[in-house]
């Protein structure tokens, strides 16, 4: 931070109400305009890039945390000169969300991006054409996938900006791919705003002697936070993993005991193959309908049968498609559109809570539904053990990040399930793979092609 803002802002923090008020008239009307656009005045300690020699910066920050306004401010600082026509110290800058769409409406148009916080007469303009922002003085930011790491292959950069690195699906790809491209400028630099995820790159990230860390809770961000939005969340998740995670910024590790680990799942990613022999909807129903009631877990997985030999079969979770609070009817429609769009050999259901019910309720959307009825006789913790086994051989494949089935997989222990309520979407999960890669009884389909 420039030593004059330093100053002003802890003369802002500081000073008397009466004291402001004399600063403030002693200003010119340009002087007064431009102060909303002087974010070094107003940056929390966190959003305030560090000072050193440093390659990477890290903002690990809860949800709302102010991290996308952080990272749209330093792009600013470092394109923009000391007037719109003059060339900053950066020219050529790389913006990478999980996916392009969220790169375009987060960083470049949301209500904290890049457009938000400029001021008119610096304001890039956006082609559209060229997935690019391009400002006054010639400097220019494109926008990248982190699901398409060979996209970064040829451009080059003086630096990036990585938005909620820790859940992209190919994020270690993605970064390897991206210091080949910054070869630009006498000082590449990359700030990554993300919520902590235990994955293994962004660990690693941590731990490079490059990297420098800033951190804070969503707490931190209060001020500008819609009333009663942190009361909201604190109310629902204050105290579980994923609110130590998600509001504290908090990286968790895994839970002792725990049948799936961060290590294990972050192996698993995988795109799915064009064809898969079966393909399985399985749904783990709540026992009731009501404002407290458990989710219906709903899983839609499909396996490839790899010859006789089981070892080479393998199993591909490819959607979560469960519901909160959902009506009976509600559910077993949204099971069946699942069969359908995946074109599905049957809806498996457990039956031990509804019996009939469940399959009365999958012939009502549509009777032309195969459905077959699973039966539990052991524990969740149980019928899952075999299932981690798959897994930790590498047998099961996640094709994109389902965070919500993922968090519920990392508290299943052998012991039993160490978060709030029950694991419907792991329970869903765990008789689809059983069914796909477990049963004994599996017959082998036509081969079928994913959403057909």
């Amino acid at each position: 931070m420039p030593q004059e803002a330093k100053l002003l802002k802890d003369y802002l923090a500081s000073a008397q109400p009466h004291e402001l008020d004399d600063f403030l008239n002693s200003l010119s009307p340009n002087t007064i305009a431009a102060m909303p656009w002087l974010f070094d005045i107003w940056a929390l300690p966190h959003q305030t890039p560090p000072e050193g020699n440093w390659r990477n910066w890290l903002l690990l920050g809860g949800r709302g945390a102010g991290k996308t306004r952080a990272g749209a401010e330093w792009i600013r600082s470092l394109v923009e000169g000391s007037t719109p026509s003059e060339a900053g110290q950066y020219k050529r800058i790389a913006l990478v969300a999980d996916t392009i769409d969220q790169a375009r409406e987060v960083m470049i148009f949301g209500e904290s991006g890049i457009l938000a916080c400029t001021p008119p007469d610096r304001r890039p303009k956006w082609v559209a054409t060229r997935k690019m922002l391009e400002w006054p003085n010639g400097a220019t930011a494109q926008i990248f996938s982190g699901s398409e790491p060979e996209s970064l292959r040829g451009p080059q950069f003086d630096a990036a900006w990585l938005d909620e690195f820790g859940k992209w699906k190919k994020a270690k790809d993605t970064w390897e791919m991206l210091q080949f491209g910054l070869r630009l400028g006498d000082d590449p630099k990359i700030l990554i705003t993300t919520t902590p995820r235990t994955v293994g790159i962004l660990k690693k990230l941590m731990d490079d002697p490059d990297t420098v860390q800033t951190h804070a809770p969503t707490d931190a961000n209060r001020a500008n936070l819609a009333p009663g939005f942190l009361e909201a969340i604190e109310t629902q998740y204050a105290g579980t993993r994923l609110g130590r995670q998600e509001i504290d910024g908090e990286m968790i590790t895994d839970v002792d005991g725990a049948l799936f680990t961060y290590e294990m799942i972050e192996r698993c990613r995988e795109d799915a193959p064009e064809k898969f022999d079966r393909i399985i909807v399985a749904v783990d129903p709540p026992a009731s309908h009501h404002s407290k009631s458990d989710e219906c877990g709903i899983i839609v997985a499909g396996a490839v049968f790899d010859g006789q030999d089981q070892r080479n079969w393998r199993a591909y979770v490819l959607a979560d498609l469960s519901m909160k609070q959902a009506r009976p009817e509600e559910w077993a429609a949204r099971a069946v559109a699942g069969y359908h769009e995946f074109g599905a050999d049957c809806v498996l259901a457990e039956v031990n809570q509804g019996g009939n019910m469940v399959e009365s309720l999958i012939k009502q959307v549509d009777p032309s539904t195969a459905f077959r009825a699973a039966r539990a006789t052991h524990g969740k913790s149980i019928r899952a053990e075999p299932i981690a086994a798959l897994y930790a051989q590498g047998r099961v494949k996640h094709v994109d990040i389902f965070e919500s089935l993922e968090d519920q997989m990392l508290l299943m222990t052998t012991t039993g399930f160490h978060g709030g309520g029950s694991p419907d979407r792991l329970d869903a999960m765990v008789w689809a793979i059983n069914e796909l890669m477990v049963n004994k009884t599996v017959v082998k389909f036509e081969p079928k092609i994913r959403g057909l």
